[in-house]
């Protein structure tokens, strides 16, 4: 299906909500592809993407990256990558660095999620070089931070304050600072019925955004929430939360055209409230 370009000058205001989308590996080559024209469908025509109010951008499996970019780009949705390597180039069979995947028109890469932490023995050390590979590229990293077990909200704020400076500040030695999207994600959340209750996401996520706006570099990066987020969590959220992670939630494209249109009305109600 063929696009038209979106028009020039749309989106070039500062967004005030970023909504990404991971598909994992759940979508094949063609469904990942008919997706990705369903959203820049809804893309071209909603007011709050086209005015730049609300940033969004989808994470494909990475063989899709180079025709998502095409599409999607076309309706001003960014793309990029699931995982990257901390290499740009060299020997490393299988993997794929940073320099690649803004070649094919990644601007995002998800870094340190969960599930690379426990199946991938991703460390510290190793999410602080991929974070480092994604700021020397030009690419925006999606930081994934969460405790592992529910508790109170202190104590999942010192844990992952923890995780951000471990990432960060190894990614400052070794590179420029530049722009992070924090996506917070209570580990015992993923995959789970139900998110966590909208008071805990606010009072961590009010916790991390204050800490990670207050570091060298970051003043103008947020956080967002993942973890079984989805239709309606948006509105029960403290407006410190920048946006939503999704996952499953928004693999039906009227699930996430309900979640724009929720969080467009929720930045008009902050709006009119100020």
């Amino acid at each position: 299906m063929s696009l038209p370009a979106k028009t020039p000058g749309a989106a070039s205001r500062q967004p005030r909500a970023v909504i990404g989308v991971s598909l994992k590996m759940y979508f094949g080559y063609q469904r990942s592809v008919d997706y990705c024209q369903n959203i820049a469908t809804i893309a071209f025509k909603h007011p709050a993407l086209v005015s730049g109010d609300i940033e969004l951008f989808v994470l494909p499996s990475l063989p899709v990256l180079p025709e998502a970019a095409r599409i999607l780009g076309a309706a001003g949705v960014g793309t990029g990558a699931q995982d990257i390597f901390w290499e740009d180039e060299g020997a490393y069979t299988g993997e794929v660095g940073g320099k690649t995947v803004a070649e094919l028109g990644g601007r995002y890469v998800e870094v340190g999620h969960a599930e690379r932490r426990r199946i991938f023995g991703e460390d510290d050390r190793v999410i602080g070089l991929k974070t480092a590979a994604a700021y020397r590229n030009g690419l925006t990293p999606v930081l994934c931070v969460g405790e592992l077990n529910a508790g109170s909200p202190e104590e999942a704020i010192a844990q992952c304050t923890a995780d951000i400076d471990a990432a960060l500040n190894r990614a400052g030695t070794l590179g420029p600072t530049a722009r992070t999207i924090v996506a917070y994600e209570p580990q015992w959340a993923i995959g789970a019925p139900e998110p966590a209750t909208p008071e805990y996401i606010s009072a961590v996520v009010r916790g991390l955004d204050q800490h990670l706006r207050s570091l060298p570099g970051q003043e103008e990066s947020s956080v967002i929430y993942g973890g079984s987020a989805g239709p309606g969590l948006i509105t029960e959220l403290d407006t410190a939360v920048a946006g939503l992670f999704l996952g499953r939630f928004a693999h039906d494209p009227a699930a996430l055209k309900t979640i724009l249109d929720e969080t467009a009305a929720r930045l008009a109600a902050k709006a009119v409230a100020a």
